[in-house]
């Protein structure tokens, strides 16, 4: 292993095969040979493009958030002569229209998107590949549509239940950065601390555009602020800009304050058994704050079958340098599995 990638052998690595050989690098930036946009109801029309080899393996990216929106780098992880890469803007994501609207934005209806675009682009199967929120929507996807998935990797772990948003949004991280949490909190009058997921939502739901504004730049800016072992000023800077945080905090309030619109708080977990013969790699920061391992955990105990990873040296974000290594390696391992199957 290089020095920025460090992996415990016990009891958080599962070995498949000599996994050492594997490129590691991010691929050289390219743009896509396809764009698009497609009507997935009467109001919401997603933003969707391809690069990489058209002839190549399919596979999805689904970014996180939920309100990211996809960027050029994400192409990076893919070996572009291999894979046919798809990226996609979510509902109200990204250059999805309209930004960053809640109606019909369910976790059911991205679902149902991500279907939409499957047959849209007259794909059979793919590999599927989600971190954060994306983790969460692979995972509903692949349970929901299995027959028409390959394999899974999987980032930074959220499966929002609960505890999860507990931690991160009401005081939990306030331990790790008591300092950012502030900035955080104290946006919200001290009354009304006890439930400051729903004390934003009454602001990112505003009529107000000013106050709307400010909550979305506190909410966002709280993420991006913690998303990296090490600050991060690329990250803190996409955080400043008004129609990113807008979508990013609006929509991901709105998740957050439906539960995911999952019918129980363990759904996803419940229902591995869908997926438990689906190839799958699941790449976790140990020090990751914003989605922690105590979930990737959970996971893996639930499904053994995946690979599991963790990376000491990191926290959240997919641009921390150990992660990174970890999902090009990952994507380098299916293409060798999808090469011997001689596709």
């Amino acid at each position: 292993m290089d020095a920025t990638v460090k992996q415990e052998e016990k009891p958080c690595t599962v070995a498949a095969g000599d996994q050492s050989l594997l490129r590691k690098e991010l691929y050289a930036p390219i743009e896509p040979f396809k764009t698009g946009d497609l009507k997935v109801s009467e109001l919401h029309t997603l933003h969707w493009e391809e690069s990489g080899n058209p002839d190549g393996y399919p596979v999805v990216f689904l970014h996180g958030g939920p309100g990211a929106g996809t960027s050029s780098g994400n192409r990076r992880f893919f070996d572009p002569e291999f894979y046919r890469i798809i990226l996609f803007d979510q509902r109200g994501a990204g250059k999805s229209t309209p930004l960053a609207c809640l109606e019909e934005n369910t976790t059911w209806d991205l679902v149902d998107d991500i279907e939409k675009i499957r047959k849209h682009l007259g794909v059979e199967e793919w590999q599927v590949f989600g971190g954060s929120w994306g983790s969460t929507l692979a995972l509903a996807y692949a349970e929901s549509h299995p027959e028409h998935v390959t394999g899974l990797i999987l980032r930074g772990i959220f499966l929002l239940r609960k505890k999860e948003i507990d931690w991160f949004y009401e005081g939990g991280v306030a331990a790790i950065f008591p300092d950012a949490w502030e900035a955080y909190r104290d946006l919200i009058p001290e009354e009304e601390w006890d439930n400051l997921v729903t004390a934003y939502s009454k602001r990112l739901n505003s009529s107000d555009a000013h106050i709307k504004l400010t909550a979305a730049k506190a909410w966002t800016n709280w993420e991006m602020v913690t998303s990296h072992l090490l600050p991060n000023e690329e990250s803190l800077k996409r955080g400043e800009d008004d129609n990113f945080s807008l979508a990013f905090a609006r929509i991901e309030n709105h998740y957050f304050m439906n539960n995911g619109f999952f019918p129980t708080d363990s759904f996803l977990l419940d229902n591995v058994d869908k997926i438990r013969h689906i190839p799958a790699v699941i790449i976790q920061g140990r020090f990751d704050v914003v989605c922690p391992m105590m979930t990737a955990w959970d996971l893996h105990k639930a499904w053994p079958e995946a690979i599991f990873k963790v990376v000491l040296d990191a926290g959240h974000s997919a641009n921390e340098p150990g992660i990174t290594a970890e999902l090009v390696a990952a994507n380098e391992y299916f293409k060798g599995l999808l090469q011997k199957k001689g596709l």
